[in-house]
């Protein structure tokens, strides 16, 4: 039958390398002290001591306070010059130079491309004007043809006309007239020719005369007649069509001058929405070459970001002249105050264990001997995503422990050993982490013996070395440290 470790899973977090170290050395002393062989079983009490429940973790030490400089340049770049990581810079020190040829070549050619624009938008501006006095003139124009139009018709219905039928008229009045002494003249003509007083040819230059006031007569009646049943029926057409028509061309002309009033004035539009574009861009780039000279908003040390960060391909490269960056990479810290904060990450198992304001005792690899007291200031509410992308199966939650005291020894990107205080159990019985294991379900301990032998016992609280025994087992029994993995009678 298979047996397993008691290895509950709450402690399969980022301390179990530190737990199978601790035992590896406990080992390798207990050994030694007791003269015995490596097959020897070594045996263990059960013993009634304080139990402190912790949480063990590895962070790195960072400024509470601190101003992060990234990269606010678009695509890739490479870095010309960079302040020494540690310098105490003040305001406005130049921190970084970027790269900005490539830069200052697009902003040439985008100054041409704006001068381009301006001139097409002047352009446009004045074109616009030219085009509505254009439209206007036209329109003015097409106004007096339909006037003058109209004028002509009621010239021709009110004046015209009446004159030329009056005209007529008085033609005929004449030739009747004319007709009516022709007549009297050839009757007198006749009567004096017959008393011998006119000769033949006189008689007939009367009655000559007569007749061509008789024709005339019919003349003049006829011209009335054309007049008023043909010249004036027509003229009348004519007049009131060039009415019509030039109406009709006041109303083309005005539309053909709005339309294009319109379209200049969209043209013109057009033109200022391209300059201001261009002219965006060329601001934007300017910008951008403003953002190659990276100057610090603030006093503060120079922390390259490099020196605080880690990579799961391993170290990260430090930050360098000739270094190429991307955009919204963290180039430098300015911490804006001594606080300094612990991150870490904290197994899904023991968060439930771990919350805000619990306290913690840093232990600093640069600094044995110290202990820094801390409390935990925040605590992610979702997994850390590069954790999950490496491992799926693995769930660790960035904590933040603020430390309470301010020390110049500390320095951001130290490695330290963070202990989240959880419990204190002041008299417990308790067993060695090792000497415990689980078979289907149920916790057992082996007492010495050939075999050993298995007893139950049933388990309490834990830390990252010692579990508490609540019931199976009194003070002072005797355990094997390292019990079997299979072994007879087991449950």
């Amino acid at each position: 039958m298979k047996s397993e470790r008691f290895l509950d899973k709450r402690l399969a977090g980022p301390g179990l390398l530190l737990l199978l170290a601790g035992l590896a050395l406990l080992a390798l002393l207990l050994w030694p002290a007791s003269g015995r062989s490596p097959v020897d079983p070594v045996v263990v009490r059960v013993k009634r001591a304080p139990l402190t429940i912790n949480v063990l973790a590895s962070g790195t030490i960072k400024a509470r306070d601190q101003v992060v400089i990234s990269n606010s340049l678009e695509g890739r770049t490479t870095i010309l010059s960079l302040v020494a990581e540690g310098t105490q810079v003040r305001a406005g020190e130049l921190l970084i130079e970027l790269d900005a040829s490539s830069l200052q070549d697009r902003r040439i050619d985008q100054q041409i491309v704006v001068q381009n624009a301006e001139a097409a938008f002047v352009q446009a501006r004045e074109n616009l004007e030219v085009v509505k006095n254009q439209a206007r003139s036209d329109v003015e124009q097409a106004r007096l043809a339909r006037r003058f139009a109209r004028d002509d018709l009621a010239k021709y219905q009110q004046g015209e006309y009446p004159a030329q039928q009056q005209e007529a008229l008085a033609r005929i009045a004449l030739a009747e007239e004319e007709l009516r002494r022709a007549e009297e003249k050839r009757s007198w003509s006749q009567v004096l020719f017959d008393e011998r007083f006119l000769s033949q040819t006189e008689l007939q230059a009367d009655e000559l005369a007569a007749q061509k006031a008789r024709i005339d007569l019919e003349l003049s009646r006829g011209r009335l007649t054309l007049l008023r049943d043909f010249d004036h029926p027509r003229r009348l057409l004519e007049l009131k069509a060039e009415v019509d028509k030039t109406a009709m061309a006041l109303e083309r002309t005005e539309r053909k001058a709005a339309a294009d009033v319109v379209q200049a004035e969209a043209e013109l539009l057009a033109r200022t929405t391209t300059l201001e574009r261009e002219r965006g861009k060329l601001d934007k780039i300017s910008q951008e070459i403003a953002k190659t000279r990276v100057l610090a908003p603030q006093d503060g040390m120079v922390i390259y970001a490099t020196s605080t960060q880690a990579s799961w391909r391993g170290a990260v490269e430090p930050l360098a002249a000739g270094q190429e960056v991307r955009e919204r990479q963290e180039l430098i810290y300015l911490p804006a105050s001594g606080a300094r904060l612990v991150e870490t990450k904290i197994h899904e198992s023991d968060l439930q264990q771990v919350q805000v304001g619990q306290r913690a005792l840093v232990r600093l690899d640069a600094l044995p001997g110290q202990i820094f007291a801390g409390r935990v200031e925040s605590i992610a509410v979702l997994p850390d995503a590069t954790s999950a992308w490496l491992n799926p199966d693995l769930k660790l939650y960035n904590t933040e422990i603020l430390l309470e005291a301010e020390s110049h020894a500390l320095r951001s990107g130290m490695n330290c050993q963070v202990e989240i205080l959880i419990d204190q159990i002041d008299k417990a019985l308790v067993l060695p982490l090792q000497a415990v294991l689980v078979q289907e379900g149920q916790a057992l301990a082996y007492q010495p013996g050939t075999p050993p032998r298995p007893v139950p016992v049933r388990l309490g609280r834990h830390n990252a070395y010692q579990v508490e025994i609540v019931d199976g087992l009194e003070a002072g029994a005797a355990v094997l440290l390292n019990p079997p993995l299979q072994a007879d009678g087991a449950l």
